[in-house]
């Protein structure tokens, strides 16, 4: 047996697609362009490029990119000054603040400072907050999580009633997608550095996510057959055959778990792609419902 790749690229593309002709549709109406504001503390490279990246994506859609690149030593309530400015700028619809923050920054304040309407990554705490409420909805899901789910979503027909082992539990992705697939009526497990008899539990789940940062961890012989495994981890591994020196890897070891999964991930090109279009998808939300 031998898993089906889940094209996370190719979805997000479509995706994409959709957002610009509804973006093209607004301004044949007459309608406000939707915004999205970044703000980008200190030049951590890593965070440069994923910045550039979702301003490109921006454009590419014809949504309107507003960067805001601002120095590591500032103060936190200059910080503040910025992103409430922003919230009151009638053409700015999202603001994303970039993580992580510089230490000395206090990022839950930070992100709290952010408009509720405007929250487009979803990490507002009362975003956060109506997520693990029943019968609350939140203004927006975490984009990364939303791809996770949106992938899965295009896998299986129902996720109801499946047995789900979420490997992670951190703000931005595990716990989330946790929350995400209790909201769909799975069973859900989540696994972290504490959790006994891991492998064990791990052969448990129809669905697998993995989201620890650690490269392949995860072998092929704690896959159950036929599970979908979501693999969010993205990790450098020093490679001499490789030109640049080093490969991109996942969590999950992929040639592995292909041999078992019935569908799986891969990295890059899996949840990678889903996350920026997800943040797109939101920022179109949130200037439809300035409408």
């Amino acid at each position: 047996m031998t898993a089906t790749t889940i094209d996370g690229k190719k979805i997000a593309a479509q995706i994409r697609e959709e957002i610009k002709i509804q973006v093209q549709k607004r301004k044949n109406q007459g309608k406000p362009v939707p915004g999205l504001a970044t703000v980008l503390v200190g030049e951590d490279p890593a965070s440069q490029v994923y910045v550039r990246s979702k301003r490109r994506a921006c454009e590419e859609a014809g949504i309107n990119s507003f960067g805001h690149e601002l120095p590591a030593d500032i103060s936190q309530d200059k910080l503040e000054e910025v992103i409430q400015s922003l919230n009151t700028n009638p053409d700015v619809h999202g603001i994303l603040v970039q993580l992580p923050l510089p230490r000395g920054l206090n990022e839950e304040h930070a992100l709290a400072t952010v408009s509720l309407e405007k929250d487009v990554d979803g990490f507002h705490p009362v975003n956060i907050g109506r997520l693990a409420q029943k019968g609350r909805e939140p203004f927006f899901i975490p984009c990364t999580p939303a791809g996770v789910i949106y992938l899965l979503k295009e896998t299986i027909s129902s996720l109801e009633g499946m047995n789900a082992v979420v490997l992670g539990r951190s703000n931005i992705v595990g716990m989330p997608v946790a929350l995400l697939l209790v909201r769909e009526n799975a069973t859900v497990t989540i696994c972290h550095s504490r959790t006994k008899n891991l492998e064990d539990l791990v052969r448990t789940a129809d669905i697998l996510v993995a989201a620890i940062g650690r490269p392949e961890f995860v072998r092929g012989d704690w896959i159950k057959p036929g599970a979908v495994v979501i693999d969010v981890g993205i990790n450098r591994v020093d490679d001499p055959a490789k030109e640049k020196g080093y490969r991109l890897t996942g969590d999950v070891a992929f040639d592995e778990a292909y041999e078992i999964a019935g569908a799986i991930t891969p990295v890059p090109g899996g949840v990678g792609p889903m996350t920026i279009a997800m943040l797109l998808k939101n920022n179109l939300r949130a200037a439809e419902l300035r409408d």
